[in-house]
């Protein structure tokens, strides 16, 4: 995998029918859910303007949704931050994480079919590769994907929304653990959720996704702390 992290811009436009302030908006949350931007390291909005090639005002619009959304913060002076997250930060993204990914799993197992469980099976493998090979931005990427095209099954766009706000929060924390303990480190329960998946058993999937969930943040707390 290449060293650029982010997704398409949507899944479901080209980025040239996409408005110039959608384009930012979109660019940014990548870099900020895979650790292109670091926590607590001030950016300017004259800065963002040269660094995304946008005019002014779509940067200014995608700071003030990004900032709606949590995953950045005002400085003043013209300057936004990734929020550095705390101990009680992280402790209620894990009981967030846990009740709302908890019940997409739930929800996801009755409604997934053969082939939807094929394509979850392809973006564990390439996981699997990149945790094999060291490769944290190919992890951080394939991590966000498996989750997100379970959760895209549940028929619940409240909680995956939800879901998805959760991730701008916690990942760039995570960019740095990963980065600093290497991919290998991170525990994996991607292969017990595919387990229920074919059994169609949703309480097991809903308890593998609450390990998945749990581990996976404990590590994060960890290594923060052991960083501080």
């Amino acid at each position: 995998m290449t060293e650029t992290t982010s997704p398409p811009v949507a899944a479901q436009d080209s980025p040239a029918k996409l408005p110039a302030h959608e384009i930012v908006y979109q660019t940014l949350r990548s870099q900020i859910l895979f650790g292109e931007l670091v926590p607590g390291q001030a950016v300017t909005i004259q800065g963002l303007v040269e660094t995304l090639g946008a005019g002014m005002t779509p940067v200014r619009e995608a700071i003030r949704r990004l900032i709606s959304d949590g995953a950045l913060v005002f400085q003043g002076n013209r300057r936004v931050s990734v929020p550095l997250l705390g101990p009680g930060d992280l402790e209620e993204l894990i009981f967030a994480r846990k009740t709302i990914e908890c019940e997409l799993a739930r929800r996801a197992t009755l409604r997934v079919s053969t082939a939807h469980i094929e394509q979850l099976v392809i973006i564990d493998n390439a996981l699997d590769k990149a945790i094999s090979t060291g490769d944290v931005a190919g992890y951080l990427v394939q991590n966000y994907s498996f989750h997100t095209e379970l959760y895209s099954h549940a028929d619940a766009p409240i909680l995956s929304d939800i879901a998805d706000r959760l991730w701008l929060r916690f990942g760039p924390s995570l960019r740095v653990v990963s980065g600093r303990l290497g991919t290998q480190s991170f525990p994996d329960r991607h292969k017990d959720i595919l387990e229920a998946l074919r059994r169609q058993d949703p309480e097991m999937a809903a308890l593998a996704m609450e390990r998945d969930v749990f581990e996976g943040m404990e590590h994060v707390v960890q290594g923060l702390q052991a960083a501080n």
